[in-house]
């Protein structure tokens, strides 16, 4: 490897700022940037316009300092009556409960993967890094990134991910642990058995490939850097510690279950989206369990639980609600993003 993390993303930290979607719009990515990492802008539930809005905010803010704007790129799958029937049907005591009528309530994706007409607004901005999230997206639209410059990467769970990831010419990977909260980057496997802890997967990764390795998952605190950075990451991507941080749109309910005893007890469920992604246990994880195979292809569980996290929520509830957090809730602070990410670094670089 000829090339550092901070040179080749043009930062000053080798801390890169997860993106987190539903949680965080451009302030938390501007914050980690202005402070010398690298923040990062999730765009998979913004809209075209929406997005349009924060990355104008950012480039403004941020003078000319590298961000990250990250995307899914899944293959939507086929909408299937049968199977949303069968979902609503194990959903029904719920709707029942909470008096939701649920031939009311609208099927859709909630998550757009990245697409041409999504380049066509980002190509306006030109950012520095863009970032994706299971696999990467068809080649030509690959070369629309690459062509304006932008250093790629992508999130791998596996060794077999990761070479797949550098074989279609990544800038870097991010290997992604099992303790990670959100979603699994998992995308040339669905067997969960697969999935290795960050310090077991990451060497492994590491000794792979011939790109910079960015460790992520169950990494809360200057300790954990310098230990992922010792086993040979160029740098790390942290997300559930900057949860609690002012400029995170973390909600209340959301904020309150990071703080409890009870946010030691993370799983990774397909309830929320169909796809595996971890979260703290609540009553919703622990009624139906965590992997329920009723659930419908990602993204599309995602329509038929909105109106009972909705109405859960107004009771002041996160029953119904995706707690996302990883294994390590240790970290969360409610101190700035700038001040968290100077801290997290400040064990490099020293003997």
């Amino acid at each position: 490897m000829s090339i550092s993390l901070r040179e080749l993303l043009s930062i000053d930290l080798p801390i890169l700022q997860a993106p987190m979607a539903g949680v965080q719009g451009s302030a938390l990515a501007m914050a980690v940037s202005g402070a010398g990492g690298l923040g990062a802008l999730p765009c998979a539930m913004l809209s075209l316009d929406a997005m349009r809005h924060e990355l104008a905010a950012i480039q403004s803010a941020l003078a000319g300092r590298p961000f990250n704007v990250n995307f899914f790129c899944h293959v939507p799958p086929a909408f299937d009556a049968v199977a949303e029937q069968r979902w609503r049907e194990a959903l029904a005591p719920y709707y029942a409960e909470f008096g939701i009528d649920p031939t009311q309530i609208p099927a859709g994706p909630g998550r757009q993967p990245f697409s041409h007409e999504v380049a066509d607004v980002l190509e306006a901005f030109r950012p520095a890094v863009v970032s994706f999230h299971f696999g990467l997206p068809e080649p030509a639209l690959l070369e629309r990134v690459r062509g304006w410059g932008a250093k790629v990467l992508s999130s791998a769970t596996t060794v077999d991910e990761a070479r797949w990831l550098v074989a279609r010419g990544v800038d870097a990977v991010i290997a992604q642990g099992v303790e990670a909260g959100g979603h699994r980057g998992m995308f040339l496997t669905n067997d969960l058995s697969t999935q290795m802890g960050t310090m077991a997967l990451l060497p492994q990764i590491v000794h792979a490939v011939d790109v910079p390795v960015i460790a992520a998952g169950g990494i809360a605190d200057a300790q954990g850097v310098a230990a992922a950075m010792r086993l040979g990451a160029a740098g790390v991507q942290v997300g559930t510690a900057y949860l609690l941080c002012p400029e995170a749109t973390t909600s209340a309910i959301h904020r309150a279950a990071l703080q409890r005893e009870s946010a030691r007890h993370t799983a990774l469920t397909n309830l929320f989206t169909g796809r595996p992604a971890r979260g703290i246990v609540n009553r919703f994880l622990r009624e139906l369990g965590p992997v329920n195979p009723v659930a419908p292809a990602f993204p599309l569980a995602t329509g038929a639980v909105a109106p009972l996290r909705a109405a859960a929520e107004k009771r002041g509830l996160g029953d119904f609600s995706p707690l996302w957090a990883g294994q390590n809730v240790s970290g969360c602070r409610e101190v700035s993003a700038a001040e968290l990410t100077r801290d997290l670094a400040r064990l490099l670089d020293k003997p």
